[in-house]
């Protein structure tokens, strides 16, 4: 097992806090809390982050969600446990997580715009965003499930 290079949440609590306060916005933001985990443990997946998908399965289970859509989220296209707004935030997820590969291309952007508001594009967007950078950090620094 490798070891954590160093703990992040200590090293530079100014960074931390300015993450902390991007959460803020998302927790209030009006997305909901369940559709906000399925975005987070989706971009974990592709990201292959273990600490974070760890964290956001438990915080998923805790918030109520079904064990067969935890246990089939990364093939979610192929089952039909997800609602059209969940499919089009997962697509958008896996498209902006992926960027440099499809560049979010128009049929995911037709897909989201019908499901979300401006406000809620943004605001999922910044979700997206967000998780991601919490992987980059998990997974540069090593940062192992407890």
């Amino acid at each position: 097992m490798e070891q954590q290079r160093l703990e992040f949440f200590t090293a530079s609590p100014a960074a931390i806090k300015t993450m902390q306060g991007v959460e803020a916005h998302i927790a209030k933001c009006g997305l909901e809390k369940p559709l906000a985990e399925l975005v987070r443990l989706r971009a974990s997946q592709i990201n292959g982050c273990a600490f974070c998908m760890d964290m956001h399965v438990t915080d998923a289970r805790k918030g109520g969600e079904n064990e067969r859509r935890l246990a089939t989220l990364s093939a979610w296209r192929e089952t039909p446990f997800f609602t059209d707004r969940e499919r089009a935030a997962l697509a958008w997820t896996e498209s902006l997580t992926l960027v440099a590969v499809d560049r979010v291309p128009d049929v995911v952007w037709e897909a989201v715009k019908p499901h979300f508001t401006d406000a809620e594009i943004v605001d999922l967007t910044l979700l997206v965003t967000s998780i991601n950078a919490w992987n980059r950090f998990a997974i540069a620094f090593r940062k192992m499930p407890v």
